[in-house]
């Protein structure tokens, strides 16, 4: 595969189908991004070189800010329907259970956090999800569809396909995984480490008996095996050390070491394995991306960073990725931002990746410690951390000034000024455009003037705070103004009075509007 310069007649070739964006790779960031274009009315093609879809556990868990993002899209009822929440880790010594941990027992919905708990789900779920949701824009999944090569220039890219199709796209996504052609195409340096030594067994299989109300956990002095369970779903997801032959080498898994590996930990009689679907050996390979962008071409997801399992992270961060780049995309193709905006991407999420390295490796130590500790299990990763809530870009570009310029935008219960009906942030926020609040009589004529004048870009919610509960997220005394980007994050906050010279808002209005004409240009 090669990425080098072409002349304009190359990418604008009448025998290659067109598209905004193409995107390399069908998994939950792939389709995450699909989705957040899709549903702006972009353009967007999403391939995979598989023949068909997978039915594997793999990365099995959403965190609580991708809940958010997932309701956002409007699946996350879908996903909360087909996953557990606050799962049981009962753990074992000796064949003995000797202790029980339900995960973030101590936390419980809150107006500005409405998710407590991550969802344990098999990814085949979430992708079906995703793809579901994409379907309902008329977007499907192209299968067998294996990206040879692409060249780019100015003005974009051309793909090449391995049956000898060419597409035409504004930009291109690897969302490829780990060993990502795209990003070994364009010769991104992918620097870390990988150690061959240490390993785990994974697999998917069927244990009939096992009580399914807890996440099994066998810690002994030379072994270890784990067994979670998924709602709805006969099959568990089984992590283990894996056996070593004469030589200290691991076997590969299968049904038979497996079912050997469980008699050794669990000493439970009459449980017999069956059914496996799928069996993989994961190696701890932690390495960063040192761009996420060449040219008109993006990496998303574990095309860009892979790091440890501990902490579940690999997928949540590729979902943020793909939900980060994704409305920036969308108002660059469709002609309502310009093309610097997407600078901010690279500039946003590579010290986030760098920052999910640093956390997961350090969340690997403490579980490898802790359970030497008998009684204590995967607990250990449990951490507010892992959650993502905290995830912000103070540091960005677009992090526009006021209190909180930057973080994360928290729900809150709150009623529309105008009509007196009872709602969350959550639910305004939700959809591809950015969100202007305004708090106190001072707000409503800067709402009124920015709603006209950027229609096509903003929605504006005039706030009945009646209980206090945005003022209190958003760290607001006064009448304010609070705009939100269309990934839920806060890009300015201004008190309504102040920015009016005391008045009637229009300064306010005018920073407003001003920040939303320049945007990426």
């Amino acid at each position: 595969m090669t990425s080098t310069d072409v002349t304009p007649t190359d990418v604008t070739s009448t025998d290659a189908t067109s598209t905004d964006v193409l995107i390399v790779g069908a998994g939950p960031t792939g389709l995450t991004l699909a989705c957040t274009l899709a549903r702006t009315g972009a353009a967007v093609r999403i391939i995979d070189k598989s023949p068909r879809f997978h039915r594997a556990s793999r990365g099995k868990g959403l965190n609580q800010r991708s809940r958010e993002l997932f309701h956002d899209l409007g699946v996350g009822e879908r996903a909360a329907d087909s996953g557990i929440e606050h799962i049981t880790l009962r753990k074992y010594r000796d064949g003995v259970a000797i202790a029980d941990t339900v995960t973030f027992a101590d936390r419980a919905p809150t107006p500005d956090s409405p998710y407590a708990s991550g969802l344990l789900i098999p990814q085949w779920r979430t992708e079906q999800i995703l793809r579901d949701r994409l379907a309902e824009y008329g977007v499907e999944v192209e299968l067998g569809c294996e990206l040879t090569g692409f060249t780019q220039d100015a003005d974009g890219v051309v793909a090449t396909l391995a049956d000898g199709r060419r597409v035409s796209a504004g930009y291109l996504v690897g969302c490829d995984g780990g060993h990502s052609p795209v990003r070994k195409a364009l010769g991104v340096a992918f620097e870390g480490r990988t150690d061959a030594e240490e390993c785990m067994v994974i697999g998917d299989v069927r244990a009939d008996g096992l009580d399914p109300a807890y996440w099994h956990q066998w810690f002994d002095e030379d072994a270890a095996l784990m067994l979670c369970p998924f709602r709805d779903d006969a099959h568990w997801q089984l992590q283990a050390a894996p056996e070593r032959d004469a030589d200290g080498r691991p076997v590969p898994p299968s049904l038979e070491s497996f079912q050997r590996l469980f008699d050794r930990c669990a000493r439970i009689p009459g449980i017999q394995l069956s059914d496996p679907t799928w069996f993989s050996t994961y190696r701890i390979n932690v390495r960063m991306a040192d761009r996420f962008r060449v040219g008109r071409v993006f990496l998303a997801g574990d095309a860009a960073h892979v790091h440890s399992i501990a902490g579940g992270l690999g997928m949540n961060t590729g979902i943020q990725d793909a939900f980060n780049l994704g409305w920036k995309l969308a108002l660059v193709v469709r002609g309502l931002a310009g093309p610097g905006l997407l600078d901010t991407y690279e500039q946003e999420r590579l010290p986030v990746a760098a920052w999910t390295l640093k956390l997961t490796n350090e969340r690997l130590r403490a579980v490898v410690e802790g359970v030497r500790e008998p009684g204590v299990g995967t607990e250990a990763v449990m951490t507010d951390d892992i959650t993502t809530l905290g995830v912000g870009y103070a540091w960005g570009d677009l992090a526009w000034g006021g209190p909180k310029a930057g973080e994360r935008a928290p729900d809150a219960p709150c009623r529309n000024a105008a009509t007196g009906e009872t709602t969350r942030l959550f639910d305004v926020f939700a959809g591809p455009h950015f969100t202007l609040l305004g708090l106190g009589t001072d707000s409503a004529r800067v709402l009124a003037e920015a709603g006209e004048q950027h229609a096509d870009l903003l929605r504006t919610f005039h706030v009945d705070d009646h209980e206090g509960h945005v003022r209190h997220a958003y760290g607001l005394k006064d009448d304010a103004l609070v705009l939100i980007r269309p990934d839920n994050h806060i890009a300015l906050s201004t008190s309504a009075s102040e920015a009016g010279g005391g008045d009637d808002g229009a300064v306010g209005g005018a920073e407003v509007m001003a920040r939303l004409r320049s945007l990426g240009r």
